[in-house]
């Protein structure tokens, strides 16, 4: 008996317990492998599936990102705009204010000068009133008939004034 070319018998026995054990694996064997296969395939296929969401998220997730960012800087443009027109606002009510109080000292200095000046005015004008009062009451108790009479008057009340401004 060689194995290189076996008897009828032993080739004989050989294919019934090949059949036998094939039949043994199509029956209990082959359906768990062809189980277990599918189940890995299906594992396989729901990860591939799982991945690609996952993939159109991301992707979602980055355009939404994008347009966040975009909306954020439109938003930021807007603000830093209300913020310089505010501003502009405030320094404008500034000047405004300024210029209404400037001109409101102005008003004021110029009521308080013509207040004064009109004080002045009436000072001076009883200082003259005084003043010819007085010269007309000399003029009255001296006679000056002549030219030389005046002007001794005219000196003579010059003098005075003089002391009378130094004194």
């Amino acid at each position: 008996m060689s194995l290189i070319t076996p008897d009828f018998g032993l080739l004989f026995w050989m294919v019934v317990i090949f059949g036998i054990v094939f039949f043994l694996l199509a029956k209990f064997g082959f359906p768990v492998i062809t189980k277990a296969v599918q189940r890995r395939s299906d594992h396989i296929a729901d990860s591939l599936q799982a991945a690609q969401q996952a993939e159109e998220r991301l992707a979602n997730m980055a355009a939404e990102q994008q347009k966040l960012i975009e909306q954020t800087r439109v938003e930021q443009s807007r603000i830093l705009k209300e913020a310089s027109q505010a501003r502009e606002q405030m320094i404008a009510q500034a000047r405004e204010d300024a210029s209404a109080a400037a001109e409101k000292i102005l008003e004021d200095a110029r009521t308080r000068i013509a207040a004064e000046k009109d004080a002045a005015i009436k000072d001076i004008q009883r200082q003259v009133a005084m003043i010819s009062m007085e010269v007309a009451e000399k003029v009255v108790r001296e006679d000056l008939r002549t030219d030389a009479d005046q002007l001794a008057l005219v000196e003579r009340m010059l003098e005075e004034s003089q002391r009378a401004g130094l004194s």
